[in-house]
């Protein structure tokens, strides 16, 4: 392995950089804006620019930073490291130009930087515009360095301060422009990374085997990067994986386990009792390749994804209610149906718990704890009759114990069983109150605060059934939320981030094991954009059906979507809306322009799939 390559810009009197002298496994590149003539005016330079070269580092003078590629060589460009100490404008540069200057730099640094490196940035206090300023200033009066840095690619992932006592012979100077020093105390240095690029998806096919048969259709666009992802595989460590294998070992201590999860279909057919048609994924199959309903029921299934460059976009409309055909299909969006299924057939086994799980998908309004698809896990028993609430009691005891030995914070989360009460729903997540149209339930499986099951703390669901296994049996059936348990376990506060392709999130959990989540990515900007239409005369907005649309065309950056104004026009009646909706990435990095471009083509597919006309 060679040298780790390091460049340092903006150096005043080379003090910082001859602390680095000798530092092992490292090559030294450092740069001055100043002529070697001016630089050395300064006081120490001259000592540290001779111990600079005499440990075999390189010293370069007359270095603009914000075109680097031009000073160094196509093979010498690939630094390891980048340091910009303490940037500055010169003299009385105010904010907005000292922004431009970090603009300009992220950009050239982009141009220099391996795959794997680092810029380092250090600014004094408050300059950085981050919630680790102490004190904080205002947004508009700091350098905004998160969002400036992503316009060139880069995401905040760590940030510590700048102990300048710690640094042997260092001695900061430069105040406007002078030989002179400047107050570090609460300086921070912050070090940015390479971001993956932001989304750009292309229509694509999910290609899956019904029976005899091969059937292809087109994958909603909001699922083209979720669908088929394999975070259950047997080679996959994903924590939602783990969590899932403890789980079942947990409960085989207390009951026969069986698995029967492997050949169940992606798709549904037909109508679902008690869902609204606009919570569901309809899919379309051309008529050569629409299979039989009983291949549909007992058929193996198998997924593939391919690019389709000639498939046709297409629109992703909700079917009516009542226009529900034997033809119709959907993207299963609960193990539901299978698991009554499986109770009609021979192979079901009452003194068994039944294993079922997998990805599901449901159209949901946009919230940290509300997803478009996650791995639901579902349990399914028969007791005898009399004993459901002592064997429900069991299971729950179970997967308390469970949970609270992989817990990874310090404080053991509180697991409680609330029995369910119709009045209630209104005040459960998007997990639960899609399940309660699936059916009755007895009772929520809930998360902290104890004694209640406020937003995002319902993370399970219990529910019998009477259906005739045998006039003696009562069926018990228990769904999981695996992704929302994998973010309670780690400490993951945004569902969108158990779906990053960035590697740096798997890492952090070796093959069968669960640790606390550590952000790669910190304090990412947000920016807010309004948008104002009119609603065709005489229809219903689908609100379901707008959030789903801007997951897709954002590709998940929209955090918040909010109504801000409802409007009635005198006399003709037309209806107008204002919402307004604020973009983040919680992995990728997203500047003011890209978001700017975002809500710019939202606009244009409002107006194209919703029927709107813009304001």
């Amino acid at each position: 392995m060679g040298l780790r390559r390091v460049l340092l810009l903006g150096e005043g009197n080379f003090s910082f950089a001859a602390s680095l002298c000798g530092a092992e496994g490292a090559h030294v590149v450092a740069t001055c804006y100043e002529s070697e003539e001016d630089a050395s005016r300064r006081g120490g330079a001259a000592r540290s620019i001779r111990r600079l070269r005499e440990s075999g580092a390189e010293v370069v003078f007359s270095v603009d930073c914000t075109k680097l590629k031009d000073y160094f060589s196509p093979e010498k460009r690939q630094f390891d490291c980048i340091y910009f100490n303490f940037p500055h404008c010169g003299r009385k540069a105010g904010v907005v130009k000292n922004r431009e200057l970090l603009a300009h730099f992220f950009r050239s640094s982009a141009e220099v930087l391996a795959e794997e490196g680092e810029v380092h940035v250090a600014l004094c206090s408050g300059q950085g515009g981050t919630p680790a300023d102490q004190p904080r200033r205002e947004w508009h009066n700091s350098w905004q360095i998160v969002a400036v840095a992503a316009g060139a690619g880069f995401i905040l992932s760590n940030v510590h301060p700048f102990n300048a006592e710690a640094i042997h012979g260092y001695k900061c100077t430069g105040y406007r422009s002078q030989d002179k020093s400047f107050c570090v105390e609460g300086a921070l240095n912050h070090i940015f990374t390479w971001s993956t690029p932001l989304p750009c998806f292309t229509p694509r096919s999910c290609k899956i085997q019904l029976g005899s048969q091969k059937v292809s259709f087109q994958v909603p666009q909001v699922l083209v990067d979720k669908i088929n992802r394999g975070f259950l595989e047997p080679n996959s460590n994903h924590p939602v994986r783990t969590v899932k294998e403890e789980l079942t070992a947990g409960l085989s201590k207390a009951f026969p386990l069986q698995d029967t999860d492997s050949c169940l279909s992606l798709l549904h057919q037909g109508h679902l009792d008690g869902v609204c048609p606009s919570n569901v994924f309809w899919i379309t199959l051309s008529p050569e390749e629409t299979p039989s309903s009983e291949e549909m029921s007992h058929g193996p299934t198998n997924a593939v994804l391919f690019s389709r460059v000639d498939f046709c976009q297409g629109t992703d409309k909700n079917v009516p209610e009542g226009c529900h055909s034997p033809e119709q299909f959907y993207l299963r969006p609960s193990f539901l149906p299978h698991a009554r299924a499986i109770t009609r057939e021979g192979a079901f086994l009452p003194g068994t718990l039944h294993v079922l799980s997998g990805p599901v998908f449901r159209k949901c309004r946009i919230s940290p704890h509300s997803m478009p698809v996650f791995h639901e896990v579902l349990l399914m028993f028969a007791v005898k009759r009399g004993t459901e609430s002592s064997c429900v009691q069991v299971l729950v005891n179970n997967i308390t114990s469970t949970i609270h030995s992989l817990h990874q914070t310090g404080a053991k989360p509180n697991i409680n069983l609330q029995e369910a009460m119709s009045s209630e729903t209104t005040e459960l997540n998007d997990f639960a109150a899609f399940e309660s149209q699936l059916g009755k339930i007895q009772y929520f499986i809930c998360t902290d605060p104890p004694g209640s099951c406020e937003k995002g703390s319902c993370v399970g669901v219990i529910r019998t059934s009477h259906e005739l296994v045998s006039s003696e049996l009562v069926l018990v059936f228990a769904s999981l939320n695996l992704d929302l348990l994998a973010m309670l376990l780690c400490g993951i506060s945004d569902w969108r981030m158990l779906w990053t392709p960035d590697t740096r999130f798997l890492r952090q959990f070796p093959r069968g094991q669960l640790r606390l989540f550590k952000s790669f990515s910190l304090y990412p900007p947000s920016y807010v954009h309004d948008v104002s239409f009119w609603v065709p005369e005489g229809e219903q907005f689908d609100e379901v059906a707008f959030h789903t649309l801007a997951r897709g065309v954002s590709g998940e950056m929209v955090v918040s979507i909010q109504l801000r104004d409802s409007f009635q026009q005198a006399g003709t009646g037309r209806r107008s809306l204002c919402y307004r909706l604020t973009f983040q990435s919680c992995d990728r990095a997203l500047s003011c322009r890209g978001a700017a471009e975002v809500q710019l083509r939202l606009r244009e597919e409002m107006q194209r799939q919703l029927g709107v006309t813009l304001r």
